[in-house]
């Protein structure tokens, strides 16, 4: 009887420690892993930006999120080739066979879903659960803001918080209390910089025919766009079914890159607005690295409920090459900053061994 009992505690220890390899495709639900951080409407990603620690997993990562592996592509990262999962992704014409970027190990991500996209060449230079469909969460505000500026709205008229802004979804917290007038220039800039959900909500409900109009022009939009796994159903990214991929993605950023306004709003640092009896209130950018003076980006939003965990989307240029950088569902509070400086962090070495091989 005991070796009886000896056996399975050696079997259950067993599975235990398989349970835990890489690759072993442990699937973590994303309320598990979320469930217990705050809105992103509040402060922004503190502490240092690379907070994650190494991983000692010989180059991989447990699977995070729920996404599964990215079929057709080596876990070891050293060369992936995932072009089943890049079918139908378009911007301007037919993308070319994709490849990661041949220059060594790719970069250990802990989002569940990423994908650096090279503008120049159109192809995609890393891929993980690229096709995916995942909540956004205000990563939405983006489109929100387009579609704003599309409709060519007065970005001097006078806009007053109402009792019908309040987040009634996820009851996030607000600074901006009913009776606070802005203009829409100056909410178009709380709601991308400081991911204001008010400012959103006010953004839609004064949009010609209110939300439920601003609604349809936004999936309008992103069919247009050849958004087809996207759906929006609010402005502020409140709903879990706020719903794209992180090729959907690469479209919103790289059109959103084109309005100037989004660009001045999602890279500033800070922006300061009056308040109730003039008083000045301050926020500051939800994104960290836009106050790295490391980093080039040309446009920035963040996101984070918990059906979607922590988001992050990116234009930024990186040894002088122009990247989309997308990563959503990342398990951290800080991951997101620190996956991007890790993909940087790649790019920087890639280059530097490239220009090495040339000159040997």
């Amino acid at each position: 009887m005991k070796i009886l009992l000896l056996i399975g505690l050696l079997v259950g220890y067993t599975l235990a420690l398989h349970a835990e390899e890489p690759g072993a495709n442990n699937v973590v639900s994303s309320s598990d892993v979320n469930a217990s951080f705050p809105p992103d409407s509040g402060p922004p990603d503190s502490g240092p930006p690379d907070s994650v620690p190494p991983d000692a997993h010989n180059g991989q990562e447990p699977l995070r999120g729920s996404g599964a592996p990215v079929p057709g592509t080596e876990s070891n990262g050293t060369e992936a080739v995932a072009t089943e999962l890049w079918n139908g992704l378009k911007l301007e014409h037919d993308l070319p066979r994709p490849e990661l970027l041949k220059t060594g190990p790719a970069p250990r991500l802990y989002s569940a879903i990423a994908l650096i996209y090279d503008q120049e060449t159109q192809q995609p230079l890393y891929t993980k659960n690229a096709r995916e469909r995942a909540s956004i969460a205000s990563i939405t505000k983006l489109m929100t803001a387009m579609v704003v500026l599309d409709a060519r709205q007065p970005l001097d008229e006078e806009i007053s918080i109402e009792a019908s802004d309040i987040d009634k979804i996820k009851r996030t917290p607000s600074r901006l209390a009913v009776g606070m007038t802005f203009t829409r220039n100056e909410m178009l800039s709380l709601a991308l910089m400081a991911s204001e959900n008010r400012a959103a909500s006010a953004l839609a409900r004064s949009y010609p025919g209110g939300k439920t109009a601003m609604v349809e022009a936004m999936n309008a939009k992103a069919r247009d766009l050849g958004m087809e796994r996207t759906r929006f159903l609010d402005s502020a990214g409140l709903s879990g079914g706020n719903i794209s991929t992180a090729q959907d993605l690469v479209k919103m950023v790289s059109a959103a890159r084109k309005y100037a306004l989004i660009h001045q709003y999602t890279t500033a640092t800070s922006n300061s607005v009056d308040g109730l009896g003039g008083r000045v209130m301050r926020f500051i950018n939800t994104n960290p690295l836009v106050r790295n003076v490391g980093w080039e980006i040309g446009i920035s939003k963040t996101g984070f409920i918990n059906e979607a965990g922590r988001c992050l989307v990116m234009e930024a240029k990186i040894r002088e090459r122009s990247v989309i950088i997308v990563l959503l569902n990342s398990w951290g509070r800080k991951t997101r900053i620190g996956d991007a400086n890790r993909i940087k962090r790649w790019m920087e070495s890639a280059d530097a061994r490239s220009r090495t091989s040339r000159r040997g």
